[in-house]
């Protein structure tokens, strides 16, 4: 039994799955406000469910907002570790990616890093087994333009998804349903099957870049 937890983007959910099961979930758009809503939302999600139940709790350590993955990875840990439960850490770029697992496609996952650059990877999907191309990375969007010139079609998937879509200016990329643009928990829960489990300390945020505090300070330091 697994409870899968993501907060990395404005939107934030979570779910609670035995195996194939679904036994709850939630999904809210309400913009970065995870600081109030993400552990109510798990709580509800939960149920009469103890913590003792549970094998593992997922999350999406990054990339993403700074503000909602250290929110996420902050829950997650204090949940996990006052209850003694192994995490899992995944990919919030490999969680959209997921959504569409059942299809044969390449998903070009995308979330906004601001200044026409995107944290992005692109995966294969074939035959329910998701191949990963690139890593996870910070890119720029004429970059980005170039590498997905390779292929026949892509699907552009993720929080920046709108944004890369209609600045692209590329015939080969399509929008997904709305649906299927946010990464989402029920995706991260199929995810997390295959990752292995860890200690709640080893649990660790991933960023990609400094925030932009980070790299305005250094400016000022002349670094």
């Amino acid at each position: 039994m697994i409870l899968s937890v993501d907060s990395t983007a404005k939107t934030a959910s979570a779910a609670l799955t035995d195996g194939e099961k679904v036994i709850n979930s939630e999904f809210a758009d309400t913009g970065l406000t995870h600081s109030e809503t993400l552990l109510p939302m798990i709580k509800r999600v939960m149920g009469d469910t103890p913590y003792s139940a549970l094998d593992a709790i997922a999350i999406t350590a990054g990339p993403g907002s700074f503000t909602g993955v250290r929110i996420g990875v902050a829950t997650v840990k204090g949940l996990a570790f006052e209850n003694e439960i192994p995490c899992i850490s995944v990919s919030t770029l490999e969680a959209i990616a997921y959504n569409f697992i059942d299809k044969s496609c390449v998903v070009c996952s995308v979330m906004d890093a601001r200044r026409m650059q995107f944290y992005n990877a692109i995966f294969k999907i074939q035959d329910g087994v998701c191949t990963r191309l690139t890593p996870d990375r910070a890119i720029a969007l004429e970059d980005l333009r170039e590498e997905l010139k390779a292929f026949d079609s892509v699907i552009i998937a993720g929080d920046g998804a709108e944004l890369c879509y209609n600045n692209l200016e590329l015939d080969n990329a399509v929008l997904p349903s709305p649906d299927l643009i946010y990464q989402n928990a029920l995706s991260i829960a199929k995810l997390a099957e295959n990752k292995e489990k860890i200690p709640p300390a080893a649990l660790m945020p991933t960023y990609l870049r400094q925030s932009q505090a980070e790299r305005e300070l250094k400016l000022k330091l002349g670094e």
